[in-house]
């Protein structure tokens, strides 16, 4: 979905409203999954200052919790305001993509956003447990490990690690 902001400095008397799907299911996302189609819409105009945009994102990620591995379902809703100078258009340093043509490119804008809203480190609960480092279970789902038989290195080659400690 392309906009094309230099033309709407010179024309954009009436308001621009879009809503699109943009499919960011092959985008990184640092270990989580975007698989459905992310709900868009975008709204921009005039003011005395320069173009007021609007983008709002709804987006579901599908991840695995840091600690456990559990499934993490998380579901994204918010919007993000934009105000942009016409000078601003010219700068190297300008931070919203535009291309050569000086189309803003709000599907690219939108993976941005959700890039910098989804967490690098997802829990299932922030009070999960995590794994047992003895059996490998869930300590939350049932490990019946004793709190004596996890202080013994469950790999022998951590074993020096004790001795080191002692």
């Amino acid at each position: 979905m392309q906009f094309d902001i230099r033309s709407f400095f010179k024309n954009g008397k009436t308001p621009f409203t879009a809503q699109f799907l943009a499919d960011l299911s092959g985008e990184d996302f640092d270990g989580s999954v975007v698989s459905e189609p992310v709900r868009c819409s975008f709204e921009a105009h005039s003011t005395l200052d320069g173009v007021a945009m609007t983008l709002r994102i709804e987006a579901k990620a599908d991840s695995e919790c840091a600690r456990c591995l559990a499934p993490v379902h998380e579901s994204y809703d918010f919007s993000v305001d934009y105000l942009v100078r016409e000078r601003e258009l010219d700068d190297p340093d300008f931070e919203l993509p535009l291309n050569e043509k000086g189309c803003l490119d709000i599907r690219e804008l939108a993976y941005q956003e959700l890039i910098f809203k989804i967490p690098r480190v997802l829990l299932c609960s922030p009070d999960c447990q995590g794994l047992c480092p003895i059996c490998g279970k869930r300590k939350a789902a049932g490990c019946t490990c004793q709190p004596a038989d996890q202080a013994a290195p469950a790999d022998a080659r951590l074993s020096i690690l004790k001795q080191l400690l002692s």
